[in-house]
């Protein structure tokens, strides 16, 4: 990886000798391994010792899980937060395990909408849950910074599953809570 840094800083014109780029690829190639280990982490062992039994059928809605994550389409970042709630059918799932399965899919290259589902799912398949819903809200950074330059842009997805896309009074609880 390093050196495909390398040569993607003399491709754009630079002096890769010069005293500030010297150490560059090693820094970029281990950064962009920090920013895709999702594709190494096994859920299994991250979810391993998270899930408990529990008599509550109460919807449980952790907010505002900070999320960073790269565009598929041109790798550039996007950032914000992931509302995830779910109503327990007998198990509930540790809250760091909830942000935890978060950041395995954000730290994949991706599109928001592929997130959002693949953390719904996720929580679903765990917890065997009545109902999971998940919103994210992020900035695009190749929507800010590049093409149309709309700086105060947020793009909003959704997916809701089993009681939250089946019982509207659910769905509207989990929206009002998330306002």
């Amino acid at each position: 990886m390093e050196e495909l840094f390398r040569q993607l800083l003399t491709n754009i014109g630079e002096d890769i000798n010069r005293q500030g780029l010297r150490d560059t690829p090693k820094r970029a190639a281990e950064a962009w391994r920090f920013l895709t280990q999702g594709y190494h982490q096994d859920l299994d062992e991250i979810v391993s010792g998270g899930i408990f039994d529990a008599d509550t059928n109460e919807m449980i809605l952790v907010k505002d899980i900070e999320l960073y994550s790269l565009c598929e389409h041109h790798l550039l970042p996007f950032i914000g937060k992931c509302h995830l709630a779910y109503i327990p059918n007998g198990k509930v799932i540790g809250l760091s395990k909830a942000a935890r399965i978060v950041d395995v899919f954000a730290r994949r290259l991706q599109i928001q909408e592929k997130l959002t589902q693949q953390i719904a799912d996720t929580i679903m398949k765990y917890t065997h849950a009545a109902g999971v819903a998940v919103v994210i809200e992020a900035q695009h950074l190749c929507m800010t910074m590049r093409g149309v330059q709309k700086q105060n842009s947020i793009m909003t997805t959704s997916c809701l599953l089993g009681e939250f896309r089946d019982n509207p009074s659910t769905r509207a609880e989990f929206l009002s809570l998330i306002k």
